[in-house]
């Protein structure tokens, strides 16, 4: 395809006239009136056009990756690739190649020559496994990498596990963006004691000056039914009663965790689910008394009417209250190992 030449003001060199053209197939620049080739090929700056997937236009893609503040360095660095070819796609000979791993390797040391970016890489990377285990986005990455970077700035990481410290700081930006996720479990997740944990939680929000948002336990309603088998019809039972606890300001104070596991509960009695207590306390974290005392306290408060067969303590068959035990059992060791 033919086009004017932005740089058409250039003259020829033969005919003097200032007519470039540009062919973007071949390459070649040339003038539009005699045909004088200028260039045979030129080199394009822009992005490669034909890409059929997203992984192709990032491959294609002439530029890096985009800063991020959960790289030690945010994105900035050069780096050397591990591709072990040179610019035309051929092997590196045995020679090269040991010369550039040594440069590797040297390139990568010479990044964290501060004990501030050493802190960096480290948490950083503690944070990076942290986010395929409890499956959290790039936002709440984001907003954790820029809490443990202020926390740094006014020196509280002296004297304090980096681990515990990441962890709050993971768990801060959880509650500030609304993502259902408990101090049990990151504490679990990151293999460090709870009590750590919540001593660095009170750190950083007394010294940052943070206020965090109650947690709404609908958004953790839809985790708890879903990891414990519940169908639809419940969970919708379960949030017409979330929401008017939540427009009689009944929720404050409570664990959302707690309310959500309760309403879920009372809406598979209502229902005539075949479930029990301990099943959606399993996979809500909480324990059965727990239950127990939010579904009195919703029950009351917002008067709702149960068929008087059933209550709070009955039991359904073992088999299914066994099998649903052993699968919530096993779905959480295996993301503990993951």
């Amino acid at each position: 395809m033919l086009s004017l030449d932005s740089e058409a003001y250039m003259k020829c060199a033969r005919c003097g006239k200032s007519a470039m053209v540009t062919d973007g197939s071949t390459g070649e620049r040339f003038c539009g009136v005699c045909g004088f080739v200028i260039n045979e090929r030129i080199e394009d700056s822009g992005p490669e056009r034909r890409s059929f997937s997203k992984d192709e236009h990032e491959d294609r893609s002439r530029t890096g990756g985009p800063s991020s503040l959960a790289i030690h360095d945010m994105g900035l660095a050069t780096m050397i690739g591990h591709d072990n070819k040179d610019a035309t796609g051929k092997p590196l000979s045995t020679s090269m190649k040991s010369a550039i791993t040594r440069l590797r390797t040297w390139d990568s040391r010479s990044q964290v020559h501060e004990s501030q970016e050493r802190n960096f890489r480290q948490a950083f990377s503690e944070l990076s496994r942290m986010k395929d285990k409890l499956a959290l986005s790039d936002s709440v990455v984001e907003k954790t990498a820029y809490i443990y970077r202020k926390a740094l700035e006014k020196n509280l990481a002296r004297g304090r596990s980096i681990p515990g410290l990441i962890a709050a700081a993971m768990y801060l930006a959880c509650r500030d963006t609304g993502t259902p996720r408990t101090l049990n479990e990151v504490a679990r997740q990151i293999n460090i004691k709870r009590k750590d944990v919540s001593r660095c939680y009170r750190l950083l929000l007394k010294e940052l000056d943070l206020r965090m948002p109650v947690l709404d336990p609908i958004k953790c309603m839809s985790r708890i039914a879903s990891q414990a088998g519940l169908s639809e019809k419940v969970k919708r039972r379960a949030l017409t009663i979330l929401e008017d606890a939540n427009r009689m300001e009944i929720t404050a104070g409570k664990d959302p965790m707690g309310l959500a596991a309760a309403a879920l509960y009372i809406s598979c009695v209502i229902n005539k689910e075949d479930t029990t207590q301990k099943i959606i306390a399993l996979a809500a974290g909480v324990t059965e008394v727990t239950i127990r005392n939010r579904c009195k306290g919703l029950r009351e408060l917002l008067d709702i009417k149960m068929p008087d067969k059933l209550n709070l303590k009955q039991d359904y068959p073992k088999k299914s209250t066994n099998s649903m035990i052993q699968m919530i059992a096993t779905n959480s060791s295996q993301s503990e190992k993951t």
